[in-house]
């Protein structure tokens, strides 16, 4: 039986490496024989057939998780600033709620934590982080970010090759 697995990309396509998510999604979907749409304001991705789904949002909202609840697996792809002492980290997540001081920031553990309570389901979830480097205006990747990028995006491969 086939898992329904869900790859959310968060960050700002604008803002140079913390766009490295939607590189990542491009680069899986390409990975898998699929298209990308040619930018995150162009269109979003067809989440019908095939599994995974891919999904690229600026941030993380409560709402999302009545969008969990329809997956068994989850993968959220994001960029850090060096607050993770590894480039490239990949790690299963757990519910966790953590309260934010800011108004606009929920982090994946919190909305695992959100969805587990409104929705009593929690999908396996990984975090895939990826080291950003310049976060100017603009819409390419840093060089040593776009290579981190094609190894997140070998990784986030192999994990759906290991859970089908």
């Amino acid at each position: 039986m086939e898992q329904s697995v869900l790859i959310i990309g968060i960050g700002n396509f604008d803002r140079g490496d913390d766009g490295v998510a939607w590189h990542i999604l491009c680069g899986v979907a390409a990975g898998l024989g699929r298209t990308c749409p040619s930018s995150p304001y162009s269109e979003s991705f067809a989440q019908e057939g095939a599994y995974p789904h891919f999904l690229f949002e600026l941030q993380l909202l409560p709402e999302m998780v009545d969008i969990l609840a329809q997956y068994d697996a989850v993968c959220f792809v994001d960029a850090h600033t060096g607050a993770i002492p590894e480039e490239l980290q990949f790690i299963p997540l757990q519910s966790l709620y953590e309260h934010s001081p800011l108004t606009h920031h929920m982090n994946p553990q919190s909305l695992l934590s959100l969805a587990q309570t409104v929705n009593g389901h929690v999908p396996d979830a990984m975090l895939m982080s990826v080291r950003g480097y310049a976060f100017g205006f603009e819409q390419s990747l840093s060089p040593r970010t776009a290579v981190l990028a094609q190894e997140a995006v070998a990784g986030i491969l192999a994990w759906l090759d290991e859970n089908p």
